[in-house]
């Protein structure tokens, strides 16, 4: 990694402690916001990229306020990382659409595939909604990562621009730490 810090912003839906440990260890300067701060008021700010934080409850109920928001740093081209419901509001800002889950995703035991590597891992997640692949098709982002129990996507990259969001929590340590290089990636980006 170099030498200098990245300023990172976080949004801040229900952000975990161990998130800003691990944008912090990877290299990165952090500083919190709202969830509901302005995208002009973050881009102000000059970061070197944004991290869409995880938090409770539907993505489409914060879709009046975050969709815009997030569609407002997007458009400033800067890297931008989210998870869990940062990855939900990405993909709806982006164009596409979230449902709820039949039976959530909880615990510490979920399969993993990534699609680029073929790697799984067993991640961490407590969610009860997912991201539509097929609202995906139009939008640039690419499903990279899929859960292996019921094939609902856990990860996307935008084709174009520097964006990806995994639905897993990376930053959780109940057992192996797979998905550490995760936040290393960000940072490289």
């Amino acid at each position: 990694m170099e030498d200098r810090p990245y300023n990172v912003l976080v949004y801040d839906f229900g952000v975990k402690r161990n998130i800003l440990r691990k944008l912090t260890r990877a290299g990165c300067k952090v500083k919190v916001v709202p969830a509901n701060t302005p995208a002009d008021e973050v881009l102000a700010k000059k970061p070197d990229g944004v991290f869409l934080s995880n938090g409770p409850g539907d993505p489409a109920a914060t879709g009046a306020y975050a969709v815009p928001m997030i569609q407002g740093v997007l458009a400033a081209n800067l890297p931008v990382f989210g998870i869990c419901l940062g990855h939900q509001i990405l993909g709806q800002a982006l164009g596409g659409k979230t449902f709820k889950l039949k039976f959530g995703h909880r615990g510490g035991n979920q399969p993993v595939k990534n699609l680029e590597t073929g790697k799984v891992s067993i991640t961490a997640q407590n969610h009860g909604f997912a991201t539509d692949p097929q609202s995906l098709e139009k939008t640039g982002a690419q499903v990279t990562e899929i859960n292996l129990n019921d094939n609902t996507v856990e990860g996307l990259r935008h084709t174009k621009l520097p964006i990806f969001s995994v639905q897993y929590h990376p930053e959780a340590a109940p057992g192996p730490n797979d998905a550490d290089p995760l936040f290393v990636d960000f940072y490289r980006m």
